[in-house]
C-alpha cells in the first residue's frame, strides 16, 4: 500500500460548486422557496461538511493555500445555513439588511486575497474565485439596494461560477486518472 495521499481539491471544489449552482438557480428565479429545503441540505452537507473534510485533508498534505480556502468555504455553506435557520427555529432573530451586506462584502474581500493567491496556480481556479468575487459583491449590492433584478443577476453569476468550479474538479480527476490533460486548467504563472 503506498502512503500517497489522494487530491482532496475535487471533492472540495464539488461541493462547492453543485452547491453554489443550486443556491443560484434559485437566486436567479429558477427555482422556487420550496427548494430551499433541499438547497441547505446542500449546504450543510455537501458544501459544508465536505469542503471541511478536503480542507483537513488539504492541511495534512501541507497546502495552506487548498486548507484555508476549502475549510472557509465550508464553514460559509454552514452558517449561512444557519443564518437562514437560526431565525426560524426562534433561536436568534433575522439578520438585518445591512448586517447580510455586510456578511457578503466580507465573504467578498475574504475571496478577492484567495484570487490573487490563485494567480500563482492555474487559470480554473482563478476564474472559480474570481467569479466568486464577482458573486459575493454583487450579492451584497443586492441587499444593499433591494434591487431584485441585481440578485437575479448575481444568480446567472453564481450559476457560471458553481459550474467553473464542477469543470476543474472533473478536470483534476480525469487528468489524474488518464495521467495526461483530458480537460485544460491552465498552467501555473511563471515565476
Amino acid at each position: 500500500m503506498s502512503d500517497k495521499l489522494a487530491n482532496p481539491a475535487p471533492l472540495g471544489l464539488l461541493g462547492f460548486g453543485m452547491t453554489t449552482v443550486l443556491l443560484n438557480l434559485h437566486n436567479a428565479g429558477l427555482l422556487d422557496a420550496a427548494s430551499l429545503g433541499m438547497i441547505f441540505s446542500m449546504g450543510i452537507f455537501y458544501g459544508g461538511l465536505a469542503q471541511i473534510f478536503a480542507g483537513m485533508w488539504e492541511m495534512k498534505k501541507g497546502n495552506t493555500f487548498g486548507a484555508t480556502a476549502f475549510t472557509s468555504y465550508g464553514l460559509f455553506w454552514l452558517s449561512l445555513v444557519a443564518l437562514k435557520l437560526f431565525p426560524v427555529f426562534g433561536w436568534t432573530a433575522s439578520a438585518s439588511g445591512m448586517a447580510l451586506v455586510a456578511y457578503l462584502a466580507m465573504w467578498g474581500l475574504f475571496t478577492l486575497f484567495m484570487t490573487v493567491g490563485a494567480l500563482n496556480l492555474n487559470r480554473a481556479l482563478v476564474v472559480v474565485l474570481a467569479s466568486l468575487t464577482v458573486l459575493f459583491f454583487l450579492l451584497a449590492l443586492g441587499d444593499a439596494t433591494g434591487i431584485g433584478t441585481v440578485t437575479t443577476i448575481a444568480g446567472y453569476e453564481g450559476i457560471f461560477c458553481g459550474f467553473s468550479a464542477i469543470y476543474l474538479a472533473i478536470a483534476e480527476v480525469l487528468n489524474e486518472v488518464y495521467g495526461r490533460v483530458v480537460l485544460p486548467i491552465g498552467p501555473k504563472r511563471k515565476q
